[in-house]
């Protein structure tokens, strides 16, 4: 496992990050086998959310991680302040509750990471900024920062917060992989994958803000489990946001060259597409859904597999075959 540091937060946070939407208080047991085996294999963060199983996800974990007596050598990335039907959610009031509900259903007293689950664009940063800190001093965050938010959001955030002599935005939470995203899944959802999304990548370079990636196989399409064959005939029942949001020319290249490659180097296909998302110049995190012990044992040996320009560059369609 390899770890990286993120500011306010004194635990090693491990690059593989485990997701918690597939246990609830329903498949606890099994969950916490789970949890127990990633744990070993050196994972220290997992992801969690306010809206994740309605609260389930989050009780889940908060039982998991005091009934082992681990409180104090996991970092909990947990996110508040989603949209709901009827409106944005991103006000101090809503932040607040969130947060209070997040803490009861985890039974512990404090959040490592709080990420703000979304952006209210139309909302002046300095209130945010005021609240999140209000929060800090009050010891229920360790740190904090933004899921689906702009890199420029971010930075008007973090500025506003340096003239105030407030603590700033730590973290940040967008798609990134491999597959160009060229629609969001989601209302609300930012990626910083592909050509036109430049500029925020080289904005987290020069920042080394943490990014920790959400959906860094695309929703699966970087699985290895699909051909150009399969979504020529998506099945109804199937994921449509798969199709929607990653199905183009450029990103099946990019599967097909993932493909070749792993083959060539005795590898998955999502081995390739992580250790392609870590040989990249930000400060890279990968939140993964993994939901065995083999699953997240393969995705961490992608952390060792070390890629070299030419290489990232085909992969990415930069460098033509020879």
């Amino acid at each position: 496992m390899q770890y990286g540091e993120v500011s306010g937060i004194d635990v090693p946070v491990s690059r593989l990050v485990q997701g918690t939407m597939m246990v609830g208080e329903e498949n606890a047991e099994e969950g916490f086998r789970l949890y127990d085996a990633v744990f070993a294999m050196g994972c220290t963060a997992f992801d969690t959310a306010h809206v994740y199983g309605g609260g389930a996800c989050q009780r889940a974990l908060g039982a998991w991680i005091n009934d082992r007596g681990i409180r104090d050598r996991v970092v909990v990335i947990d996110k508040g302040a989603h949209p709901n039907a009827d409106r944005r959610r991103v006000t101090d009031f809503d932040v607040a509750s969130d947060l209070h509900d997040c803490l009861a259903r985890l039974k512990t007293d404090y959040i490592d990471l709080f990420l703000l689950h979304r952006d209210d664009p139309d909302v002046p940063v300095g209130p945010i900024v005021e609240a999140l800190n209000e929060h800090l001093r009050a010891g229920r965050i360790r740190a904090f920062g933004g899921s689906n938010w702009t890199h420029e959001r971010l930075e008007e955030a973090n500025e506003y917060a340096a003239a105030h002599g407030l603590e700033p935005f730590v973290a940040s939470s967008p798609h990134f992989s491999l597959a160009d995203q060229l629609e969001a899944p989601w209302e609300g959802c930012v990626s910083i994958s592909g050509p036109s999304r430049a500029a925020a990548r080289a904005w987290y370079e020069a920042n080394q803000m943490p990014v920790f990636s959400w959906s860094s196989l695309s929703r699966g399409f970087l699985s290895g489990r699909y051909t150009q064959r399969d979504f020529e005939s998506w099945p109804e029942e199937a994921d449509e946001s798969v199709v929607r949001c990653y199905y183009c020319e450029d990103n099946l290249r990019r599967l097909e060259r993932a493909r070749g490659l792993a083959k060539q180097k005795g590898l998955t296909v999502p081995q390739v597409a992580l250790a392609y998302l870590f040989a990249q110049p930000v400060n890279a995190f990968a939140l993964v859904g993994s939901e065995t012990a083999d699953e997240f044992r393969a995705n961490a040996e992608a952390m060792s597999v070390e890629l070299t320009e030419e290489e990232l560059g085909w992969l990415d369609l930069v460098i033509d075959p020879s």
